[in-house]
């Protein structure tokens, strides 16, 4: 019998989608906006539906090569042109080149009978004809409450609503449809997040005096996407959407290591640095030298030819740069160069999203190697926001994936005490930390730094010194004494004391060297004494042992003479004498 076929799994479909342009919002929706349906923005007065609906003509008809159609029914064409001409956007001359199609229908309530017939067949042979005119495949039409407010009869209007998105479906166009925000619904009238096949909702809201914008995905027919809220911030450059939570933990890391700018603090971390790409925090209580610690690590990165930007949430750019030059570090060059922006502020100016967005548009146009916030626990008034840590958190990961190295200050209590928790809570999400503390001993405040961590590489324990110099800042050697450690004019004195027993310790050593020397001397008189002596008592003997070698010899040759006269017969002088 055979064995019945398998069918393999039917591939699943992927909603064709159309890109908006716009920074970060393609992100939230996994690719843009489902091509060829309507998708509804709905919102308050003032939170940007205006000004994401015209930014998605304009990227369209000059990034995406899609004209589009913008039909407007509160403002006319010259004031919409003008108000996007503030975003650096020229509509006048897109319209001029064909991209895009300009239409402001005025509806007069007091000029519209009801009656059992009304349609929205004239809309649409006027809609049908700006869209056939250029070819548009986007369509724009602000805002939908304009259109029907002369309808009381809610069949009509329900219906009415029915037939225009299915029209705008037929016509094949990626329509976006603006809404005003209801009561109890998303719009007013609570029917169109209904048929619409995408639902962005944007808000905007006041928090403590603050003034901030925000973006949600209702729902998305046929696509996943993200469900968060996220801030977004109309600049001069459009909207700007940063949807931090979407990031993963994916980045790269590198090898490299860079200066922090202090001599004494590379060393700390094995004389090479902190990784580049990495995130470091500095804390410590008011006056333990944070911003100073924060321009050290700017002009090392600006001396290697990289670029450095500077959030100053504590002090003007010119007060920073006149306080830094007190210690020998000067950043004007950098700024005349360049390699350098301070952008100075007060954290009240903006929300904790609207400078999150701030930081985000500023590193993607300038693109630093470096970036240095000082300090973060100022980004709020509130010590207990519980939106500072993750604003800081997507402010990290953000960085962390553009490769930049970052450098965050945060203020803490005024103590005496080792603190091993940061004021904002973000000491786990940093890389290295370094803490600056006041220490208070014999009348006097001193400084001391130490690394309570760094991830990947080794470091010192050691709590050192820190000090001002006419040439930055540097880090001196601390002394124990008993259970104390020494700073400032003790250290001082203790290296006075140190150095009057050192030169006594070279005193005595030169003194005992001296007598050492002067023995040497004296034994070697005596060796020499001793060895003329020996030499004279040598030539005495030598003498001697000639002598009686010479008297020995001698007598040897008297014996032999003797021998020879008696070999010839005699028998000396006597027998030689009896033979005559």
């Amino acid at each position: 019998m055979a064995r019945p076929s398998r069918v393999p799994p039917a591939a699943p479909l992927t909603l064709p989608k159309t890109p908006t342009g716009i920074a970060g919002l393609d992100e939230i929706t996994e690719g843009g906006l489902p091509r060829g349906r309507p998708t509804l923005v709905c919102g308050a007065a003032g939170c940007g539906k205006t000004m994401l609906s015209a930014e998605f003509i304009v990227r369209g008809a000059t990034e995406f090569g899609e004209p589009g159609v913008f039909m407007m029914f509160e403002e006319n064409e010259q004031e919409l042109v003008a108000n996007m001409r503030s975003l650096g956007f020229d509509l006048e001359k897109l319209r001029l080149q064909k991209k895009v199609a300009l239409d402001y229908v005025r509806v007069e309530r007091s000029e519209i009978e009801e009656t059992g017939e009304y349609d929205l067949e004239g809309l649409f042979i006027r809609l049908g004809h700006a869209i056939d005119s250029i070819g548009a495949k986007r369509v724009v039409l602000d805002t939908i409450e304009a259109l029907f407010a002369s309808l009381p009869n809610q069949a009509i209007l329900r219906a009415e609503l029915r037939r225009l998105f299915r029209w705008l479906k037929d016509k094949g166009v990626t329509a976006i449809i603006t809404g005003e925000r209801g009561e109890t619904s998303l719009t007013r009238y609570g029917l169109e997040e209904y048929v619409a096949d995408c639902v962005i909702l944007l808000d905007h809201r006041i928090v403590d005096q603050v003034s901030t914008r925000r973006m949600r995905v209702v729902k998305y027919r046929g696509s996943s996407h993200g469900t968060n809220e996220y801030p977004f911030l109309i600049g001069p450059k459009g909207l700007s959407v940063l949807p931090i939570t979407s990031l993963r933990l994916d980045h790269q890391v590198s090898e490299k290591r860079v200066s922090t700018g202090i001599p004494g603090l590379d060393d700390m971390f094995g004389g090479k640095g902190v990784y580049s790409g990495s995130s470091v925090l500095v804390s410590g209580a008011p006056g333990t030298g944070k911003s100073s610690v924060s321009a050290s690590f700017i002009d090392a990165a600006c001396s290697r030819g990289e670029r450095a930007l500077l959030f100053a949430y504590e002090e003007s750019e010119s007060q920073l740069m006149r306080n830094m030059r007190s210690i020998g570090i000067d950043l004007t060059p950098w700024v005349r160069k360049g390699l350098l922006q301070i952008h100075a502020s007060r954290p009240t100016l903006h929300g904790l999203e609207q400078h999150l967005v701030s930081m985000y548009d500023l590193v993607r146009s300038f693109k630093p190697s470096v970036v240095v916030v000082d300090p973060i626990s100022n980004l709020s008034s509130n010590d207990n926001d519980a939106g500072l840590k993750l604003t800081l958190m997507r402010l990290i990961d953000f960085l962390k994936q553009e490769g930049v190295t970052a450098l965050f200050t945060s203020l803490t209590a005024d103590t005496t005490a080792t603190i091993a928790a940061s004021e904002v809570g973000v000491s786990s999400l940093m890389d290295s930390w370094l803490l600056l503390t006041n220490l208070a001993y014999n009348g006097e405040r001193t400084r001391t730094l130490q690394v309570l961590k760094s991830r990947g590489m080794r470091h010192s324990n050691q709590v050192r010194e820190f000090v001002f110099t006419d040439h930055g800042v540097d880090l001196v050697d601390v002394y124990l004494s008993g259970e104390r450690v020494l700073t400032g004019t003790a250290r001082m004195a203790q290296e006075a004391q140190e150095r009057a027993a050192s030169e006594l310790r070279t005193r005595d050593h030169d003194r005992r060297l001296r007598d050492l020397a002067n023995r040497r001397k004296a034994l070697d008189a005596q060796i020499a004494s001793l060895n003329a002596e020996a030499d004279e008592r040598a030539g005495d003997v030598r003498f001697a042992i000639e002598r009686e070698r010479f008297e020995a010899a001698g007598v040897a040759e008297r014996a032999k003479e003797i021998a020879r006269t008696v070999s010839n017969g005699g028998d000396g002088p006597r027998g030689r004498k009896g033979k005559r």
